[in-house]
């Protein structure tokens, strides 16, 4: 992927982004922050996926909370969000974001471009504007269930928009990317600069188009399989279907565009990592676990720490002595996964597994999954130690078994997820997996859960507390849709 500069300015409630595409434009970037709408389309959509992939990997939202609900990591000094005591800071500035830069900015472009409808190229950048707001509302309806969806950009007229129903918002999700994906012309331009993800590469987008097709039908698997069933045979030809074509963000060296967790100016000892992960992986002889986790300071040795192991515990070791996040996964130059062909591949594994025509068995989309996963960390790391008999020997330790699909395919996309901390946290509360074989693979909290509503894991994030006096009607309305707003309230495709 070509390098693009970028650089980000928030501004006021309806804050839009500003980004850089080269760095011979710097200079062209000194724009007045106080007119917003004079940013350009390809700015919009560069501020939108970068502030997107800053709230996804950021350490006080990836990190705290979804990490941790993945059981991937655990905190260290700072535990209480280990026992699911959610920080009202971290998730308002995720919502906030999402909502009030990422999917404003890709509004605005849209309705900016909408002036200009004829102009070759228009059509293609509206596409992808829309493929990445379908992203982006997965995420949100996947985080809190139901959300503003049909009212979201009425702000001149409507500052209390309704909650759409999760349900509804995944219908009218799919129905947007079937439009874009027949849209998408790969014979006329899109963007020039400003698209971070695929550089404007019109094929590329309709791939992923799909593959989110396919993202979306999985998680409604069990909620309404016959309509899964025919998203998932119908586009699973057009999806993602190699390494090259996986869909993210690269960051760079250089501050500001650096990964917005990375260790480079500072040692970072908010997390350890879990004993779940690391337990697991020697268990079967993970070849990834190197790249995933650094041996403890004290002793070198793959050391998990306990799930929501209280500091205040007096047996705990020090935080020298559990293992830490790896290198790669530290660096200021780690990709911001938003979808990878390892995953398209597990989906399809458990498609075949429930019964759907994917062009192969289970066995196969599985066995592919793997090995996606391992070729992608082999590469980004440039790992030669990982050869294909190592990888050959690591399938043979984790065999697929059709009797027990969904403890197989449940662990193996867990640990291709990593470090997806939400995309991970939806699918262990969707295909609540074990270990194969049944043996528990998480645990509750080890000094027990701080939120009466949860138990083993949330299954949501609570609302913001400024909605409950802002948009008071709409919130309780959705509140009590959803059963309670509590984060031990089950998503609509997890009551099956």
């Amino acid at each position: 992927m070509t390098k693009k500069i970028l650089k980000y300015s928030s501004i006021g409630a309806l804050m839009v982004s500003l980004a850089m595409t080269s760095c011979k434009k710097l200079d062209d970037m000194n724009r007045d922050p106080t007119k917003p709408t004079s940013a350009e389309p390809q700015y919009l959509l560069t501020g939108a996926q970068k502030s997107t992939m800053d709230m996804l990997y950021s350490g006080l939202q990836n990190g705290f909370i979804a990490m941790n609900y993945a059981q991937y990591w655990t905190g260290n000094s700072r535990t209480n969000d280990s026992q699911f005591n959610l920080d009202e800071g971290n998730n308002a500035a995720f919502w906030n974001t999402l909502y009030r830069v990422s999917l404003h900015n890709l509004d605005d472009l849209v309705k900016q471009n909408n002036a200009k409808a004829d102009q070759t190229g228009v059509p293609n950048q509206n596409a992808i504007a829309k493929i990445t707001s379908a992203w982006i509302f997965q995420i949100l309806a996947d985080t809190y269930g139901n959300i503003p969806y049909s009212q979201t950009f009425q702000s001149t007229t409507n500052i209390t928009p309704k909650y759409d129903d999760a349900q509804t918002v995944y219908t009218a999700l799919l129905d947007t990317l079937q439009k874009q994906i027949n849209t998408l012309d790969a014979a006329q331009i899109s963007f020039n600069s400003g698209d971070i993800i695929y550089n404007g590469d019109v094929t590329k987008w309709k791939k992923l188009a799909n593959s989110l097709m396919l993202r979306l039908a999985i998680r409604m698997a069990d909620a309404a399989p016959e309509k899964a069933k025919q998203i998932i045979e119908a586009h699973y030809k057009d999806a993602i279907s190699s390494n090259l074509e996986n869909a993210q963000f690269q960051y760079l060296d250089a501050a500001p565009n650096q990964f917005p967790y990375n260790d480079l100016a500072r040692p970072i000892v908010d997390f350890s990592v879990s004993a779940t992960l690391i337990d697991y992986m020697q268990s079967v002889g993970d070849p990834r676990l190197p790249i995933y986790v650094r041996p403890s300071k004290t002793d070198t040795v793959y050391r998990g720490m306990p799930y929501g192991w209280a500091a205040s515990d007096t047996n705990r070791l020090p935080e020298n002595s559990y293992a830490t996040p790896g290198t790669q996964i530290y660096s200021p130059t780690m990709p911001g996964i938003l979808m990878g062909y390892s995953e398209v591949e597990f989906i399809l594994a458990e498609a075949a597994a429930r019964g759907m025509n994917v062009g192969a068995d289970a066995a196969t989309h599985y066995t592919n999954g793997i090995r996606a996963s391992i070729d992608y960390w082999r590469l980004l790391t440039k790992n030669a130690s990982i050869n294909d008999t190592i990888v050959t020997n690591y399938l043979s330790k984790v065999p697929y078994v059709a009797a027990d699909w969904r403890n197989v395919i449940g662990t193996q996309k867990w640990l291709a997820l990593y470090p997806q901390g939400f995309q991970a946290w939806f699918e262990r509360t969707r295909l609540h997996f074990n270990k194969p074989g049944g043996q528990p693979l998480f645990i509750a909290p080890k000094s027990g859960s701080l939120d009466p509503s949860v138990t083993m894991v949330p299954y949501r994030l609570t609302y913001l507390v400024s909605e409950q006096t802002q948009n008071k009607a709409s919130y309780e309305a959705a509140a009590s849709a959803i059963g309670g707003d509590t984060k031990g309230t089950k998503l609509w495709y997890n009551k099956f």
